[in-house]
């Protein structure tokens, strides 16, 4: 771990909440948000989720799972993120959502014409804009607990008052 926490302090709520009270509440909110207030399919949004997971190599977002209304993607799911491109376990916008979530990661500047018509045929521009802030919240705090070392004992914080 690159932060020392005090003895008896849980490392994120101490990293997130009292080294930075006002960016990390702040931060905390936007993470809760993107799972609370997405109108994406669980499928699609853990495809995206799982390949930033993938990328930014965070253990607990490997481990974690989107539940919704008890539902949770099958066994298997997050091998067929890793072979988005060949798996037959997806159909054409849970593949789209891992291949934006990879090339948004490692390659954004690459998101050519033929890209966004694709894109365009199968998600509305909302769908778009959530897709893309939902990849830049799990590639921006998947890689703060990760560089940080805090992975390992994660927990998804909550929003202050919540």
């Amino acid at each position: 771990m690159q932060i020392d926490i005090p003895p008896g302090a849980e490392p994120i709520p101490y990293v997130w909440g009292d080294l930075v009270p006002e960016i990390g509440h702040a931060a905390s909110a936007f993470s809760f948000s993107v799972y609370q207030y997405t109108t994406l399919g669980l499928r699609e949004f853990e495809a995206a989720r799982l390949r930033i997971a993938q990328i930014n190599g965070c253990l607990f977002c490997l481990d974690w799972r989107t539940e919704r209304d008890g539902e949770k993607v099958e066994d298997g799911f997050l091998d067929a993120v890793t072979e988005w491109r060949t798996t037959d376990a997806f159909d054409v916008r849970t593949r789209l959502a891992a291949e934006y979530a990879e090339r948004y990661a490692v390659d954004h500047h690459n998101l050519d014409e033929e890209f966004w018509a694709r894109m365009k045929a199968h998600y509305s521009q909302a769908e778009i804009v959530e897709l893309s802030m939902s990849i830049g919240s799990w590639l921006a705090f998947g890689r703060l607990n990760h560089v940080l070392g805090l992975d390992s004992m994660c927990v998804l914080p909550s929003p202050q008052g919540s």
